[in-house]
């Protein structure tokens, strides 16, 4: 099992220093995830894993017959619907 942060936006939280950085790395993580999820969505013939350590390390847990499920926390507040509504297109 795995437990992805959600993506940082480093304008809305005001982050910087350390905490900057480590929001860039997780944005980074992400985006490679993403993309390792759409190609094979897509059936590409290249997969990109060696993108990011975190999809490197997952290769065998999602390639060939496994199954992958996305779990993704909705926010009932108004201040979170951009986020959710965010979230969930990349379901």
């Amino acid at each position: 099992m795995i437990d992805l942060a959600g993506n940082e936006n480093l304008k809305e939280s005001g982050a910087i220093g350390d905490r900057a950085e480590e929001a860039k790395a997780i944005n980074k993580s992400l985006s490679a995830f993403t993309g390792v999820i759409q190609a094979l969505v897509q059936k590409n013939t290249h997969v990109p894993y060696r993108e990011s350590l975190l999809t490197h390390l997952l290769q065998p847990c999602l390639e060939g017959d496994s199954k992958t499920l996305m779990v993704v926390n909705i926010s009932p507040s108004l201040e979170s619907v951009r986020h959710s509504v965010k979230s969930c297109s990349h379901s």
